[in-house]
């Protein structure tokens, strides 16, 4: 077949026509390409022997030779096909999808923990009358610091506590600047919470760089601490199912005055205590305080005619209570296994 010394044409194009038919994979066609068409391939040889042949003999013998590679060009376009065929068809026989069977189904999405807790929070507040407001995540520093009485030597201004952008604008740290664009849109009496995201430069077993914080507020004439204890004990009980002591002690925040945390007798051991609440019976769950004069100042509300009260509460906190989970980086690793069992 490869024997380039012969120019007996009628031989070559006998022995192609049993080489075309003689392939038996897509491989061995490749191969007979070259060694008929390459660039020293038999009748590649047969069309270059044309120019020693006299102008006559030329035409005639060119004739002969181009229809011989044409017509072996067509048997192997034709046996190519014939096997790209049967090896659709090899792989359709050994890849067959049964569509009768089964399918294996789909598992249907479910609601991350600590979305389920704060729609939880949101549903209770709503009975209760309160709206639900948002705001901006990234604030300037009025609305974050200034407007809520926090003074510039404030350890949480610090670069350690807080996520600053180039233009000193900043990752809010807390959702009360929510409460002070509501202020100064609206005016009172007024009575929401506001649930986001906050961002501080933390990150341990009970924090993180980002986490999901409410914070509440209610101001119109003769409001009283009374009324702020009375919503909170409430509140804790419908959210725990269950009824819990509750306590406050004093404590200080800029905004607020006076101010308090607030404990919860411990849902672990009901208050006698643990290893959770440290032996002591309960677990802090809250801050709160009536609103300080300077805040209801900054946004033009008259403090000699109304007072107000405001609280706020980690969610993952509250997450963390309800489900026994003790480190909340589990809530962010996205592991299905842990996921799965919140439904």
């Amino acid at each position: 077949m490869t024997d380039e010394s012969t120019h007996d044409l009628g031989t070559l194009a006998a022995r192609a026509r049993a080489a075309v038919s003689a392939c038996a994979s897509l491989a061995a066609i490749d191969e007979l390409k070259v060694e008929l068409f390459g660039k020293k391939g038999s009748i590649t040889a047969q069309l270059k022997t044309l120019g020693t042949l006299a102008p006559d003999a030329r035409r005639e013998a060119g004739a002969r030779i181009n229809a011989v590679r044409d017509e072996i060009g067509g048997l192997m376009a034709a046996r190519q096909a014939e096997l790209e065929q049967a090896e659709l068809e090899r792989k359709l026989a050994t890849g067959r999808i049964d569509v009768t069977q089964p399918g294996r189904g789909q598992q249907p999405g479910g609601l991350h923990p600590i979305s389920r807790v704060r729609r939880r929070i949101e549903e209770l507040f709503r009975s209760s009358g309160f709206s639900v407001e948002d705001g901006p995540e990234v604030e300037d520093d009025w609305h974050n610091f200034e407007a809520l009485n926090i003074p510039a030597n404030h350890p949480a201004r610090a670069m350690h506590d807080t996520f600053y952008f180039p233009d000193g604008r900043l990752l809010r740290t807390h959702t009360s600047p929510v409460q002070i664009r509501a202020m100064l849109r609206e005016k009172p009496p007024l009575r929401m919470i506001m649930p986001g995201r906050v961002y501080r430069c933390d990150s341990d077993m009970t924090h993180t760089p980002m986490f999901h914080q409410v914070e509440g507020l209610v101001v119109d004439e003769g409001v009283s601490l009374a009324h702020l204890k009375s919503v909170l004990h409430h509140f804790v009980e419908r959210f725990f199912e269950r009824r819990l002591g509750i306590r406050f002690r004093p404590s200080y925040f800029p905004f607020t005055e006076p101010s308090a945390e607030v404990d919860i007798e411990c849902v672990f051991c009901g208050g006698k205590g643990c290893r959770v609440c440290k032996s002591t019976g309960w677990l802090e769950v809250a801050g709160c305080g009536m609103v300080h004069p300077n805040v209801l100042a900054n946004v033009g509300i008259d403090a000699e005619r109304y007072t107000g009260y405001a609280f706020g509460m980690g969610i993952e906190r509250l997450t963390m209570l309800r489900y026994n989970v003790n480190d909340i980086r589990m809530y962010f690793e996205n592991d299905l296994r842990f996921l799965r069992q919140f439904g």
